[in-house]
């Protein structure tokens, strides 16, 4: 069902509004005054075409808690507790007396990411960039000259051994198995994690011969459960839970599938987007997640510019479409862009590319 607007509150003379026990000089204060609030009220909506069920969350508080997310490095649980005992969090998502309790739960905020999308999330950074001209810290001078580059947005994974990957695949058929009601030959619930765990101390004695073995042994047991599974597929019936055991048996096959010398493989079961990304980085070899471009100005470093890429394309194939973005936030096509020596062969003709030591 469509979002609820917030009903106007009632004045309680027993007790007093946010605006009487906060500083109307603190920067959430002034920054929830520059942002066009009433837009997402009104575009949000478009993504909840249906006029039944329980209302939706209010997409002013969403949009909020989004802001505050990011301004703060806090992940959906640690924003919402924050929220709770913070004021000047509750007024910028719009609260006219102070709350005790949480206002969604933290779950909401993944499926609302997952409802606007890409779209709805580049309306975030526009309103952002719309609030910076407002308040003058961007002037439309300094949207002309900007400066891009690439880093890697981390994924909230373990470090995918083929140990790990092989008893989480076996895991997850079981269970989709359990929840619909077929009856396995062989789940390998009491060998299958001592074999897992018996991989890693093979690994760290290096006995790596040892190793192998015990790695083709667990293989072995994920591919006879897929392959009971896939006998039973007819017996589930059509609906969410046969789409969702499908999906399963096909990540679980293009794990089984893969070699250490596969290209686009598979570091995930929950994750199956997640690439391996080494940026020469002294502290970290390699990193799982996916490529992000980021565009800021040259003064003042205001980001007006941020879109992902997955499958880790070469840095210069990426420039074009993160200035093409800067463009349509900002309605300014940039006259300078400064890059690394990364973009080199960018093939960019529309705006002058300055690249640092060359």
């Amino acid at each position: 069902m469509k979002p609820h607007s917030r009903a106007p509150e009632q004045d309680d003379l027993l007790r007093p509004r946010l605006v009487d026990m906060i500083d109307a000089r603190h920067e959430l204060v002034k920054l929830a005054a520059l942002i066009d609030w009433e837009f997402f009220e009104r575009e949000w909506a478009t993504f909840f075409p249906s006029h039944q069920g329980r209302p939706a969350t209010s997409p002013r508080l969403v949009a909020g808690l989004m802001y505050l997310q990011h301004a703060f490095k806090l992940s959906d649980e640690a924003v919402v507790a924050r929220w709770v005992e913070n004021p000047y969090y509750q007024h910028f998502t719009g609260e006219a007396f102070f709350q005790h309790r949480p206002p969604i739960d933290p779950s909401s905020l993944t499926r609302w990411r997952k409802r606007i999308g890409e779209e709805g999330v580049e309306w975030l950074l526009t309103k952002t960039i719309e609030a910076g001209r407002a308040s003058g810290a961007v002037t439309d001078k300094s949207l002309k000259r900007v400066a891009v580059d690439t880093t890697v947005m981390e994924k909230t994974i373990a470090h995918p051994t083929d140990a790990r990957l092989y008893e989480r695949a076996r895991a997850l058929l079981v269970g989709l198995a359990r929840k619909a009601g077929i009856d396995l030959r062989q789940s390998y619930a009491r060998l299958a994690p001592r074999l897992a765990a018996q991989v890693g101390r093979y690994a760290h004695a290096r006995q790596f011969k040892r190793m192998r073995k015990a790695l083709r042994q667990l293989k072995g047991y994920v591919g006879r459960v897929r392959r009971d599974l896939r006998r039973h597929l007819q017996d589930i019936p059509e609906g969410a839970l046969r789409g969702r055991v499908m999906e399963a048996l096909w990540l679980v096959g293009r794990l089984l599938k893969q070699t250490p010398k596969s290209k686009n493989k598979l570091y995930s079961l929950h994750e199956p987007e997640v690439d391996c990304i080494s940026k020469g980085k002294a502290r970290i070899r390699y990193e799982f997640g996916t490529k992000v471009s980021l565009a800021t100005t040259l003064d003042g470093g205001f980001v007006v510019g941020a879109r992902s890429f997955p499958g880790s394309p070469y840095d210069g194939h990426t420039l074009a479409p993160a200035l093409e973005q800067v463009a349509i936030l900002t309605d300014q096509v940039p006259d300078l862009a400064v890059v690394d020596r990364g973009y080199r062969g960018h093939g960019v003709e529309t705006t002058k590319v300055l690249i640092s030591g060359t």
